[in-house]
């Protein structure tokens, strides 16, 4: 059941002041208001509706990143924001952005490829308001209100692939996908690359958490507990995830296998509140969507938004990257540089299917 709430939004920060998510059949609605103001909304301050991607808020990964990025631009501009989450099955996806339009939010942005499927006969009724899609492609639906948020996310997990073979022992790891899609192949296909191409004979194990269409896997950290635990016992000694929510499971099996893990989307060093779990996050691939959604809503309060594209945030961009917190990989970062260097100046193509 929707709550709808009001609050002052303090400075940006996605810490552990996040809780961690109810059900995913919750939806929790927010809001804010501020002195600033802008006129590309059609509005003195921009009223923003976002629907969130399986986990919804709390997940300390991909939709807390959409939650920062959010609330920065209400910092910066003023106005007031609403946000929803998809049922267990995700089946209304469609009447979150329904719901959201019909209230008058505007501009709209879905967070997750899985809105893709039902966006386009959603922004088709509402030609008047402005929609932002994270993870899918506008330009294949062809709207002039519906702007794509993209990343090049093989490029980022290309790098973390080069710190966990630099920082592997025993030239073992792992790479736990939450749903096995195209978008997750990605991290897959790029971590892989980069792992080889500082040890071409190093051994990696994948596993995903649960097949495409079955989008449970993203909010089950039980199950990412399990599928990593079974990678430390066979010797990898890091694993990633890109496995949204499920990735507070990898990792504690990181720490009681006193093994290491990567975290993904969010800085998850900055993000999970155990101490304990904290120590065994040896980067985080970092992946904008704080940056791509605050951007946007700039973009739509001063009137720029163009609509009909999609915009793409790469290495180049820093609009993917790795974390430094903790410290762990302080030793490493020349030889990381390096890497990204040469995929940056195209000496490096890095895959972007396994």
């Amino acid at each position: 059941m929707r709550r709808a709430r009001k609050m002052k939004v303090a400075a940006l920060l996605l810490a552990g002041s996040m809780a961690l998510a109810a059900c995913a059949s919750d939806e929790t609605g927010g809001g804010s208001s501020g002195s600033g103001g802008g006129e590309g909304g059609g509005s003195e301050e921009p009223r923003i509706g976002l629907a969130f991607d399986t986990g919804g808020r709390g997940d300390r990964s991909f939709n807390d990143a959409a939650v920062a990025g959010l609330e920065a631009a209400v910092e910066e501009h003023g106005g007031e924001f609403q946000d929803l989450s998809p049922n267990a099955d995700g089946s209304n996806r469609a009447d979150l952005l329904t719901q959201l339009a019909d209230e008058g939010y505007n501009p709209i942005i879905a967070v997750g490829f899985a809105y893709g499927e039902v966006i386009g006969d959603v922004v088709e009724q509402y030609p008047d308001t402005t929609f932002a899609i994270i993870d899918s492609s506008a330009a294949e639906v062809g709207a002039d209100n519906l702007t794509g948020l993209l990343f090049s996310e093989e490029e980022g997990s290309f790098l973390a692939g080069v710190a966990a073979a630099l920082k592997s022992e025993t030239g073992h790891v792992g790479f736990v996908g939450g749903v096995e899609t195209p978008l997750i192949q990605k991290f897959e296909a790029g971590y892989v690359a980069g792992a080889q191409a500082v040890n071409p004979q190093i051994i990696i194990d994948r596993q995903y958490i649960s097949p495409a269409g079955d989008f449970s896997g993203f909010n089950a950290p039980d199950r990412g507990l399990l599928v990593a635990q079974g990678m430390y016992e066979g010797g990898a000694d890091i694993v990633y995830h890109a496995a949204g929510g499920s990735g507070l499971g990898v990792f504690q099996a990181a720490a009681a296998a006193g093994a290491r893990a990567i975290g993904v989307d969010s800085d998850q060093y900055q993000t999970v509140d155990d101490p304990a779990l904290q120590a065994v996050i040896l980067t985080s691939m970092l992946k904008r969507v704080d940056t791509a959604v605050s951007s946007f809503i700039d973009s739509f309060v001063d009137g720029s938004v163009q609509g009909g594209e999609d915009i793409v945030y790469n290495l180049e961009q820093d609009g993917v990257g790795l974390s430094t917190s903790g410290g762990f990989i302080d030793d490493i970062q020349d030889q990381i540089e390096e890497y990204r260097t040469q995929i940056v100046d195209g000496e490096i193509t890095v895959p972007s299917t396994p």
